[in-house]
């Protein structure tokens, strides 16, 4: 089992390059090769056991191999694996979209497929740019978007232009399109001194005065509502998102809501915007679509956007952009499953009392002498540590402490990936008390462990011990 393992590591090392990943230190370190997923667990290839702690990068909702997921699958694979979207349609696509049109906010009733976050975001900058193109010279000047401070929209060249995350976005400066960047909430560390519970959303004030000089040049401003995620899980106070919204209708801008991380449950309700009955122009959609189990993004509108493309073929007002796999039967169909397993399953209800205990259980780490700061958005969490807590300083980079805190939680049978300084819980939907309450006490004593530069050495042995009980089990 040991040389499997090994072997699969060396090919690996040899032939791969993984995103976001110094592969100088990966190639150097010793890694996991994961062999097998079942409900909240991740195997790798000797057999031990870990709870996915980030719902691989945001995705898993029902947990891995749900079986009817699986089956759904494996029904579509026998009757169709894939066909072209231009031209034609496919059944799962149709069905999907009535679904989905089904749970979103009312006024989106067009679905225009891709294959994942970026695409769907950049799908809705162009839609919006061409409507406006498209409404005569009055608008002619409206060629700019607005975007907010430590955004992450995903890694292509439009989306992009629209993040702020300097250490993602900075060296690919010179490619991108200017766009107009104002302040998201930083309420850890707030410039202006503020409290969030009194504040009135102060920090608005900058986006409403860009948005009100510039409203004839701006298409539309994109968000991530409730939570920026890798910006470091940063949320917003109640009411910024419905101040966005009232602003944008007043100015005659668009509004694209990028729900790729907070959709499909992640913040309590199937999407964000939900909390403050916000109804965006865009909505953006990938990662938990299809339940984490294949690539598919959607990028949802309104009739008016849609009926503005409408007229001649030699007009040209058609919406030229498209992906060789939009509209994949096999993702289609998979997701249509799985929203329906939020149905029969009743998902959301059973999500209320894992919020409110995670809610319990994360006021608790501030009891650890490193924890900075606590954000929670429903089921999405982030704990920032900072070196000293009382001047907010944070830890250098060259220490990597959110690192050290993800390989405190390996040895201890759970999977994180850290942004930075801040220490990331973002579990399938589907995970039991108990296994919260377990991830929860991983995660805890790693922060512990890591913070005081120590590690638990009898800790192998019960990883060990609770591996072979597991595969006894099985």
């Amino acid at each position: 089992m040991k040389r499997y393992r090994k072997e699969y590591e060396a090919l690996d090392k040899q032939h791969l390059w993984h995103p976001f990943t110094q592969m100088r230190e990966w190639i150097a370190s010793p890694q996991l090769v994961i062999e097998r997923g079942q409900g909240v667990y991740l195997f790798d290839t000797e057999g031990n056991r870990y709870i996915d702690g980030v719902s691989s990068l945001w995705t898993n909702i029902h947990g891995h191999r749900h079986p009817a997921l699986v089956r759904a699958i494996r029904q579509q694979l026998a009757k169709l694996e894939h066909s072209t979207f231009l031209g034609l349609t496919s059944v799962p696509a149709v069905e999907l979209a009535e679904k989905l049109v089904a749970i979103a906010p009312r006024n989106l009733t067009r679905v225009f497929y891709s294959d994942n976050g970026s695409t769907a975001v950049e799908i809705a900058l162009k839609m919006s740019f061409q409507y406006w193109r498209q409404q005569g010279k009055e608008f002619s000047r409206k060629q700019k978007f607005i975007s907010f401070a430590n955004a992450y929209h995903g890694d292509t060249i439009g989306s992009v232009s629209l993040g702020g995350v300097d250490l993602f976005h900075k060296i690919f400066k010179p490619l991108l399109f200017k766009s107009f960047k104002v302040f998201y909430p930083d309420c850890y560390r707030c410039p202006f001194g503020k409290q969030p519970d009194s504040c009135d959303v102060y920090c608005l004030k900058e986006f409403e005065a860009t948005l009100k000089k510039h409203e004839r040049e701006v298409c539309a401003v994109a968000v991530e509502p409730a939570i920026q995620g890798a910006a470091g899980m940063l949320t917003a106070p109640r009411g910024f998102l419905k101040r966005i919204e009232t602003l944008c209708r007043n100015h005659n801008v668009h509004l694209i809501l990028d729900e790729v991380a907070t959709g499909f449950g992640r913040t309590g309700t199937m999407f964000a915007c939900e909390h403050e009955q916000v109804a965006p122009d865009f909505l953006a959609l990938a990662k938990g679509l299809s339940g984490g189990t294949l690539p598919l993004a959607a990028t949802l509108t309104t009739s008016e956007v849609f009926e503005a493309f409408l007229g001649e073929y030699t007009d040209f007002k058609s919406f030229f952009h498209g992906h060789t796999y939009t509209g994949n039967p096999l993702a289609c169909a998979v997701a249509a499953a799985s929203l329906d397993l939020f149905r029969t399953e009743k998902t959301l209800q059973k999500l209320r009392p894992k919020i409110r205990y995670l809610a319990q259980r994360l006021a608790s780490f501030w009891g650890l002498q490193h924890v900075g700061d606590i954000r929670q958005a429903g089921f999405m969490a982030g704990i920032e540590l900072a070196k000293d807590r009382g001047s907010r300083i944070p830890y250098p980079a060259a220490e990597r402490i959110g690192h050290a805190v993800a390989m405190e939680a390996r040895r201890r049978g759970v999977i994180l990936r850290p942004l930075g300084n801040v220490v990331v819980l973002m579990p399938p939907l589907s995970i039991s008390h108990s296994q919260l309450k377990r991830l929860l006490d991983a995660a805890y004593e790693s922060i512990d462990a890591a913070t005081k530069g120590t590690q638990c050495v009898a800790l192998s042995s019960v990883v060990a011990r609770d591996q072979e009980s597991v595969r006894a089990s099985e």
